[in-house]
């Protein structure tokens, strides 16, 4: 069960029972074919449409602060989520909140689907009604930090831009209300925007803040820890 304090005043709570994860769902379509193009020179397999869809266990979703993974080569991307909860008449009552898509980057070489599903999806504490900021959504912030105290407001700055860079909300709730997967307790995760060079994405601590124009904020924050080598 997923709490969220409402911006405004209240709480939700939202049983996820499906999880959708968006991807290549930047607007710059020219921007998404050319990191398409880098990623197929690391290896990573390219979509066969864009934007694409990759439906994940809902047990991926976690309000948590903590994740355990097998290697070091993983890590998150900053993102919004849209959520449907029980109570939802129309569009405008789903939920807005920060997310993190944490991603197994080695696994990803043999298969986005498969990465997706290898951590968890990571969404905030904080929400927004749709229908309270849809005019206004462009005008958020969406920023990630990683390293040593990310979690707690430190480390360093590796994603920076706005949900204008990415597919709005509206896009998806027609899409997937066309093909009718906009059922209650369904999350929808939006893609994410362009990392900063030089910053080392393989962090032992991730922060994720979006952040509206009255400074309402909705934060992901988590630690990452690496198992140990299993005994082969």
């Amino acid at each position: 069960m997923a709490r969220f304090q409402l911006v405004g005043g209240g709480s939700v709570d939202v049983d996820i029972a499906y999880a959708l994860n968006g991807g290549y769902a930047g607007r710059d379509t020219e921007q998404v074919q050319h990191h398409i193009d880098e990623l197929a020179e690391l290896g990573v397999p390219g979509p066969q449409r864009i934007p694409t869809l990759y439906p994940l266990a809902a047990t991926l979703a976690s309000q948590g602060t903590h994740v355990q993974v097998p290697h070091r080569q993983t890590s998150g991307e900053a993102e919004w989520a849209l959520i449907v909860p029980t109570d939802a008449a129309s569009a405008d009552d789903y939920l807005l909140t920060a997310a993190c898509d944490h991603t197994d980057r080695a696994l990803e070489v043999h298969g986005v689907a498969w990465s997706k599903q290898s951590a968890p999806d990571f969404l905030g504490d904080v929400a927004w009604r749709w229908g309270d900021v849809k005019d206004a959504f462009d005008g958020f912030t969406l920023r990630a930090w990683v390293g040593p105290g990310a979690e707690e407001g430190g480390g360093d700055l590796i994603q920076d831009g706005t949900p204008a860079q990415l597919l709005p909300p509206d896009y998806w709730t027609e899409k997937l209300g066309d093909a009718g997967l906009l059922r209650p307790g369904t999350l929808l995760m939006s893609g994410t925007i362009p990392m900063i060079p030089g910053v080392n994405q393989f962090a032992d601590a991730w922060r994720v803040e979006l952040t509206d124009a009255a400074g309402h904020v909705s934060r992901v924050a988590y630690t990452v820890e690496v198992l140990p080598e299993p005994w082969e």
